[in-house]
């Protein structure tokens, strides 16, 4: 599965991009410090600087995935979007 976290424009030469995985009210990084972080690191990678692809999701991947860019150069410093992803 892929989920995308799309920047249109942004002043800042390297943006800080991280993924958080939200299930059952905890929150745990993905994406963090440049690097995939948990059972995330044998099965899933960026692409694009910004889109998360998962491996071989399992119901265990279903939860709110939020990506957070933050680009201390631009006007709006810190943006997020959260993507709901159902694993059926």
């Amino acid at each position: 599965v892929e989920l995308s976290c799309i920047i249109k424009s942004t002043v800042t030469p390297d943006p800080r991009i991280e993924w958080k995985k939200i299930r059952d009210g905890e929150t745990s990084y993905v994406f963090f410090d440049n690097k995939m972080q948990g059972d995330f690191v044998t099965r899933a990678e960026i692409l694009s600087r910004t889109s998360l692809v998962i491996k071989n999701t399992t119901r265990m991947d279903t939860a709110m995935y939020r990506c957070e860019v933050a680009a201390p150069s631009d006007t709006k410093t810190i943006d997020e979007i959260n993507i709901q992803l159902t694993v059926q």
